[in-house]
């Protein structure tokens, strides 16, 4: 790793740029199961749904491109291909197909969830191991996911 100029200590950096990486692949992969079920939704609210899920993958995309930028901030790479995402991400594979929009919203929010949880679970990690502004970044990213799931579960109350 790259001897950046930082607070944090060199030996935490690693530690954290592996979080980072983690957090990379898990929004990485929930970005393309977005995109995936814009191209796919079927059903009565097609267009509604479409549109949201469109809206929701440019939003997670931001994120994706945050955390990667920040650790190669660390000094890090950014282990940010498909493929690299495919091999370390903890969320289920995507669906094959997507019968009705009120399946499709339930496997979003599954996925979602996992993400909400595992953002606020590193928001502690990376602030015990000292770096406060990589738990902040965390800390906007729980904020939209968690905003993002409350649009997905408004549709199924």
């Amino acid at each position: 790793m790259t001897k950046y100029k930082s607070s944090i200590k060199l030996e935490n950096k690693d530690e954290i740029v592996s979080i980072l990486n983690q957090q990379l692949a898990d929004t990485f992969d929930l970005y393309s199961q977005l995109k995936q079920a814009h191209w796919n939704v079927k059903g009565m609210q097609f267009y509604a749904l479409h549109k949201l899920f469109d809206e929701l993958a440019r939003e997670v995309s931001g994120y994706v491109d945050m955390i990667a930028e920040r650790a190669t901030a660390l000094g890090g790479v950014a282990k940010g291909t498909v493929r690299m995402a495919a091999k370390t991400s903890r969320l289920p594979v995507s669906p094959d197909t997507f019968d009705n929009g009120e399946f499709t919203i339930k496997k979003l929010i599954e996925r979602y969830a996992m993400v909400s949880e595992s953002t606020k679970i590193v928001i502690d990690s990376t602030d015990s191991l000292g770096d406060k502004v990589t738990a902040d970044l965390f800390t906007e990213v729980s904020r939209g996911i968690d905003k993002g799931l409350w649009f997905l579960e408004s549709h199924l109350l």
